[in-house]
């Protein structure tokens, strides 16, 4: 399985579980896999900067995603996040990942990059470096990478490299962006690729709007993620805003920024789909009123989700 650009539909951002001491816990990592598949989702994203994959050995790196596309079986297109300073160890990554299964690798560019120039010839070392046989994922967050793409150096960027499928969308704001860069396939004739957002899905309803195809993010409710994409895409605008809504205040307080991962894998521990919800160091930890801040969030959504149904 490849991914191509007519990706579509909802890849969830995998944490990466630890146990209380800090080691990787496989068998959660198993037991999360599962998860995601029963919640609905389209595709898997593992390795991604919320997924701790910096905090990671090489060794463990390779544990965690060999576990993941076992348990996949190629049910659905995997993606691995294989951003690295060293070029050498980014392509011996996305190698093993390909050769274990993987659908294609995501890549961001490296913080130091400033100009169009800078932009476009990282990536086009990058291509060149993986072969033409390694489908990319181009991620594009500027709020934590410091860099930024114009339409037209992405524009650039795609037409010179089929292996680009997908973009990983997480400008904020970035609506305008995402219209323009629709808007370039019907007024210049731009290549299209596979759009997925993120942050969060803070922004999902308007983003679908806007001509993504789907989302590429951590929300613990990833079946909410899910409803969203299918009720936009069959037309049901209002009941998928309705859903969206009652999910709203807890999509708000996940993405805090220095706290967001600590809740959201306090949630996917509450709902059985880790054991832990340890964030290796240096990370946030919960404390007693957050508990009981998302103890309120958490009931909350379950009666708005409750009066939807009934509705």
């Amino acid at each position: 399985m490849r991914l191509d650009a007519s990706a579509n539909g909802v890849f969830p951002i995998s944490a990466t579980p630890f146990a209380d001491d800090g080691a990787l816990d496989l068998d959660s990592a198993a037991r999360l896999t599962d998860f995601y598949l029963g919640h609905g989702a389209t595709g898997l994203t593992i390795l991604g900067m919320m997924g701790e994959a910096q905090k990671l050995s090489p060794e463990e790196s390779s544990a965690f995603m060999k576990v993941v596309l076992d348990r996949v079986a190629g049910r659905i297109p995997v993606v691995v996040g294989v951003s690295n300073p060293g070029m050498s160890a980014m392509v011996a990554l996305a190698h093993e990942a390909m050769a274990a299964g993987a659908a294609g690798v995501m890549v961001a560019p490296q913080p130091s990059l400033k100009t169009e120039e800078q932009l476009t010839g990282y990536f086009a070392a990058v291509c060149a470096a993986l072969g033409p046989d390694v489908p990319v994922v181009l991620q594009d967050f500027p709020l934590v990478l410091g860099v930024h793409f114009s339409v037209p150096t992405l524009e650039a960027i795609f037409a010179r490299h089929l292996q680009i499928v997908m973009l990983k969308h997480e400008d904020w704001p970035g609506l305008s962006k995402l219209s323009r860069l629709r808007r370039g396939e019907a007024e210049r004739g731009t290549r299209r690729l596979s759009i997925l957002v993120g942050n969060g899905g803070l922004f999902l309803p308007q983003e679908l709007a806007r001509g993504a195809d789907g989302a590429m993010t951590g929300y613990a409710y990833p079946e909410m993620l899910v409803e969203v994409v299918n009720r936009t895409r069959a037309g049901d605008i209002e009941g998928a805003e309705d859903v969206f809504d009652a999910h709203l205040p807890l999509i708000r307080h996940e993405t805090q920024p220095g706290l967001g991962l600590a809740i959201r894998k306090e949630i996917l521990r509450r709902r059985g789909a880790i054991a832990s919800a340890h964030v290796r160091a240096p990370g946030p930890k919960l404390d007693a009123l957050d508990h009981v801040e998302l103890d309120r969030l958490m009931d909350r959504l379950e009666k708005r989700l409750a009066a939807i149904r009934r509705s």
